[in-house]
């Protein structure tokens, strides 16, 4: 009689193992968003509902301005990062093989192999070099690093989305004298879509979340959101972070659950 297939939800204590990570996990999280309404400043003591920290966060120039900068930073790059994503997963999937295709591969997901403080500390030698050759300290630099950054999380969903394509449809194109851009614009790519859409939500996320590259690359008075935070936290003043870090948690649950909605598995 053949085994039963294992399971480690049979292995001895592993319901409670598991409800400890979550809450570990978690606990922090429903700490945060519950005293993101705490009437008063303190984390200790609840003293009652409150829309205060979003009213005075949301009135606060200097988040506005760093919310928008945060805004305009991820969105750019997410454009770019997508483009560049899209382009390299056709180049890596819809060609023969090739002297260094794998090698292109692992450079195009190199910054998820390499600690954030390493290419961090890489991008801000490189910028500071052109800074001091161009003059130019806009927010252009902070937009390429997050693009650079941004790639492998859109390449990955794309990629694997055109492996598991099936291609019939453009061989029935090809078959019909479609040209390689007919077959493209008219079937690879509403195919593709949702895949592109769902990296291009994730290169989102990470670059509205990032902290560490654009504390290395940011020139004065350029914090975005979450550079901001962390300055207010350093200075330890008044917990309206609390209340961004609700509004930014809530953004960035709705835009990963977009990304499993368009990425999961269909019959």
């Amino acid at each position: 009689m053949a085994n039963a297939s294992f399971s480690a939800s049979r292995l001895p204590g592993f319901s409670t193992i598991a409800t400890i990570v979550f809450v570990m996990l978690y606990a922090p999280i429903v700490t945060l968003v519950v005293y993101s309404f705490n009437a008063g400043k303190t984390v200790t003591a609840w003293e009652g509902f409150s829309w205060r920290w979003y009213q005075q966060a949301w009135t606060n120039d200097i988040v506005q301005d760093a919310a928008l900068r945060s805004l305009t930073v991820a969105t750019c790059a997410m454009l770019i990062a997508t483009t560049v994503a899209t382009l390299a997963a056709l180049g890596t999937t819809r060609t023969g093989p090739f002297a260094g295709k794998t090698l292109i591969s692992v450079m195009i997901n190199q910054p998820l192999l390499v600690p954030d403080i390493v290419t961090a500390i890489s991008l801000l030698i490189f910028v500071a070099a052109l800074k001091v050759a161009t003059g130019y300290q806009g927010l252009a630099y902070l937009i390429v690093a997050h693009a650079a950054f941004c790639i492998p999380f859109a390449y990955l969903p794309i990629k694997a989305r055109l492996e598991s394509m099936d291609l019939s449809l453009e061989n029935a194109a090809a078959d019909l004298y479609a040209s390689p851009m007919q077959t493209f614009r008219r079937v690879t790519l509403p195919l593709l879509a949702p895949a592109i859409i769902a990296g291009g939500m994730l290169a989102f996320v990470i670059s509205l979340d990032d902290v560490v590259i654009t504390s290395f690359v940011k020139s004065g008075g350029q914090d975005t959101l979450p550079t901001y935070m962390l300055g207010q936290l350093r200075r330890g003043t008044e917990p309206d972070v609390n209340a961004i870090s609700t509004v930014l948690l809530c953004l960035t649950v709705l835009l990963l659950s977009l990304f499993f909605v368009l990425t999961r598995k269909r019959d």
